[in-house]
């Protein structure tokens, strides 16, 4: 009873906490060598006061391995191979922020490198926290050549909390400056988030100071405004403030007072008066307490990424007045539309020509562009946080956090369209800034280019909350509710429904990244005392930001109501991503008239048309649309089937086990979507078919063996197979749309559901077919409206939430 006491309390506060005006604030995150005779190992001087750089470099790899690089003297070198074991290995992947190494290369296996082999004769013990604090022969000591470069393979297990590798960040100096943040000034706007208005106030010492605005200009705005997540800014009433300002010093000076009518104060009047002077909207409680200024100017250029990069003058300790004349400076900046508050009248545009893909989390990814009707990557040479920032804004987000070199957020297929970008800062598209066209010998997808872009606090992820699991990416889900009698408690919600898209938005919304599994049972997470089912029929896209905006049953209705069938998540930093090779299809299709006695087995599977039920087998036809598929993993995480191999089915016709019911649809479509044809593919064999040079195999079916497709490899389904078609018998002569759709039951988690589909105009003769225009985009999904189909009376459009309380 105690500790139902202690959890309640908790909640209350935690509900009272976000919804205070201190805490309510839009704030940043607290953010050539020589050779010697001698070769005995000593330990290598330290290169630099701060962290030693170390990333991943080379060709073919994977984001968890690569050729070994250091960043000394400002210059990127590698190690030699010589006495290079595990334990130097591990040293490097934990400097990386993986777990540990599983293995490691010698004689340069991910390519040669450039410049100089700062490292050689390396040995550490293995418990060191970083490389440099190992024996060698000392920095640039080395008689190797660069066919003998050293490379490391890291186990997929990021070290939590760890800031990323291939990082460009800001490079400023915070000793300052530790955090900004809005506070509102009217009372009205501390209910809303993302707090767009306010006055600026820096972290000092243990409390905030203001900015003095004298001199304030609007190019300080736009940098204030695109640290704390948003793109553009607007202009600020200055007037408006003033006469508050004004307002609220006459109050404090000259009290109003009410009097009866022998000219005394009654308490009725008192109460008045201290009512009137509460109202929301009409007055600063910002001059409830003196005004400190720890910053009298400020001289942004406005394509700094940060308010400390800029040139600031300090307030004197001992001035009288440290802004004479003036007042706290307030800001007034523009949201993206994904945060947009109701009621806008002026909503910003944003690039459709530029797109965030493989990131966990958003406003992160990496960056492709549109070029005619196929969208490419960039290539990191030369990728700067200015570049990074543009791109970060076109999108509706803010200056970039971090911009991310070595394809640290997958690899891109495709072309690459850009490299050597080189943006001011200023620009309102990367597409308007300098940049170098390429061929494939100067880039390859290892250096496609990312960012992280500074997006606004939401304040969703308080409401919300994992328990029970053996790490803080796995529990069963429980979300903040507040009763008819305004009571706060910690709901379950019904795992009726739930699937990986409804995963993947509380994964989101707790920063944990993808939903590698959403769990319908969560009976082995049973740790916690929340009993109570409040919720059912939740329905995501897969895209909200919070549960919030999900769909759910306005009436409670849960067949399973107990706490062990409460809906669960498994999250992860990585995730797979499948593509289809959309060339490969528009090149090996074909029409075939295949005789029913060589279609047993297809029948069987079900991948004939319904009326192949009414032919007179074994005699006649039917007439088949056949191609290839290949399908690429190009995610950070290998592909593998939800079930277990000991629920695999086995098809004794054509004896083989499937992985997974259906893999892929194959759909012969109207020019207004209507389905005319079908087919589809299960998993009998989800294996690497084949791997980019360097890429090992793991997958393989043969002897009962694993199912899957590991990164940077395929799985090719040939055009001459079974079910490898789509039944076109009953099909007459026109112009139709070719569809496939890869994972369309979406039963294993990926990154980016967006390119699963690919789509080719198709015209049919009657007896011959040419596919054109093929390219990969989002599916006519019949699945997707029955998903949100209404149940009468029953249907609310958001959960509750607790900013909205």
């Amino acid at each position: 009873m105690e500790k139902s006491r202690r959890r309640e309390k908790l909640a209350v506060s935690l509900l009272f906490g976000l919804l205070l005006p201190c805490c309510l604030a839009q704030t940043t995150p607290s953010n050539t060598a020589t050779r010697t005779p001698t070769r005995t190992p000593t330990p290598s001087p330290s290169p630099q006061t701060e962290r030693l750089r170390v990333r991943l470099s080379g060709y073919p790899r994977k984001h968890n391995e690569g050729r070994v690089e250091l960043f000394y003297k400002g210059e990127w070198g590698t190690i030699c191979d010589d006495d290079f074991a595990i334990a130097n290995a591990n040293v490097l992947c934990r400097q990386l922020g993986f777990v540990e190494a599983t293995g490691w290369t010698h004689s340069a296996k991910y390519g040669k490198g450039q410049g100089k082999i700062w490292l050689d004769n390396v040995q550490c013990n293995g418990g060191e926290r970083s490389i440099d604090s190992c024996k060698s022969r000392g920095w640039g000591n080395s008689d190797c050549t660069h066919d003998e470069d050293a490379g490391v393979v890291c186990k997929d297990e990021r070290i939590p909390g760890f800031v990323e590798s291939n990082v460009i960040d800001a490079q400023v100096d915070e000793k300052h400056i530790e955090e900004v943040r809005l506070r509102p000034v009217v009372t009205t706007a501390r209910k809303k988030l993302p707090i767009t208005e306010g006055v600026v106030e820096v972290k000092y010492k243990d409390g905030w100071a203001q900015i003095c605005d004298l001199r304030w200009t609007i190019k300080n705005t736009h940098v204030v405004c695109g640290m704390l997540g948003f793109p553009h800014e607007r202009k600020v009433n200055k007037n408006f403030y003033k006469r508050l300002k004004k307002r609220a010093a006459e109050k404090v000076s000259r009290p109003k007072v009410n009097v009866s009518a022998g000219g005394r104060q009654t308490p009725k009047a008192k109460a008045n008066s201290k009512t009137k002077q509460s109202s929301p909207g009409k007055r600063l409680y910002l001059e409830r307490q003196k005004n400190h200024f720890h910053i009298h100017s400020v001289a942004c250029v406005g394509t700094e990424i940060h308010l400390a990069a800029c040139p600031l003058e300090f307030s004197k300790p001992n001035a009288t007045s440290s802004c004479e004349g003036g007042m706290p400076a307030v800001v007034s900046c523009m949201p993206g539309p994904l945060f947009i508050q109701n009621g806008l009248k002026k909503k910003p545009k944003i690039s459709n020509n530029v797109r965030l893909k493989g990131g966990a989390k958003l406003g992160e990814g990496r960056v492709e562009v549109l070029k005619g009707n196929e969208w490419g990557t960039v290539c990191d040479d030369r990728w700067s946080l200015q570049s990074a920032s543009v791109v970060c804004r076109e999108l509706g987000f803010g200056s970039a956090k971090e911009a991310l070199t070595g394809a640290r957020m997958g690899q891109g297929m495709g072309p690459i369209y850009m490299n050597e970008v080189k943006c001011v800062g200023q620009e309102r598209s990367i597409w308007n800034c300098p940049f170098k066209n390429i061929t494939s010998e100067d880039c390859q997808h290892v250096e496609d280019a990312a960012v992280r872009c500074n997006v606004p606090y939401m304040g969703v992820e308080h409401s919300i909350r994992l328990a029970g699991g053996r790490t803080r990416y796995e529990g069963r889900l429980e979300v903040l509710s507040l009763d008819s009698n305004g009571t706060l408690s910690w709901g379950l919600i019904c795992g009726e429904t739930w699937n990986t898209r409804e995963a993947m938005v509380a994964c989101r919304q707790l920063g944990l990244g993808y939903a590698n599994q959403g769990v319908q049972e969560t009976w082995y997470w049973d740790s916690s005392n929340v009993t109570e089912m409040i919720m059912s029929g939740v329905k995501c896209t897969g895209n909200e930001m919070s549960l919030s905006q999900c769909q759910h049953h306005k009436t409670f209705s849960c067949q399973k109501a107990a706490a062990k069938f409460a809906a669960g998540v498994i999250c992860s930093d990585t995730a797979s991503d499948l593509v289809l090779n959309a060339p490969l299809v528009q090149q090996t299709v074909y029409i075939e008239d295949r005789p029913l006695h060589m279609l047993y087995c297809a029948a069987e599977e079900d991948c004939l048309s319904k009326t192949a039920a009414q032919a007179n087998w074994p005699y006649g036809h039917r007439r088949l649309l056949r191609f290839s598929s290949q399908i690429h993993n190009i995610g950070r995480a290998d592909f593998k089937p939800k079930a277990g191999r000991h629920s695999w089915v086995w098809h004794a016709c054509h004896g083989h086990y499937h992985s997974m019911d259906i893999f892929t649809h194959y759909d012969l479509l109207s020019g207004n979507g209507t389905k005319v044809a079908e087919g589809h593919k299960a998993s009998f064999c989800l294996e690497d078919t084949d791997c980019q040079e360097g890429v090992s195999k793991r997958y393989e079916c043969a002897n009962f063996g694993n199912q899957g497709i590991t990164v940077g490899c395929w799985d090719l389904y040939r055009h001459d197979i079974d079910c490898q078609w789509i039944d076109i018998t009953d099909v007459k002569p026109g112009n139709y749309i070719l569809q496939i759709v890869i994972n369309p039951n979406y039963e294993v988690a990926e990154s980016d559901f967006t390119n699963n589909c690919m789509k080719c105009n198709c015209k049919y003769d009657g007896h011959r077919i040419w596919l054109h225009n093929c390219h990969i985009g989002d599916a006519f999904s019949e699945e997707a409206e029955r998903r949100f189909e209404k149940y009468p009376g029953q249907l609310n459009n958001q959960i509750p939430s607790i900013n909205q309380q």
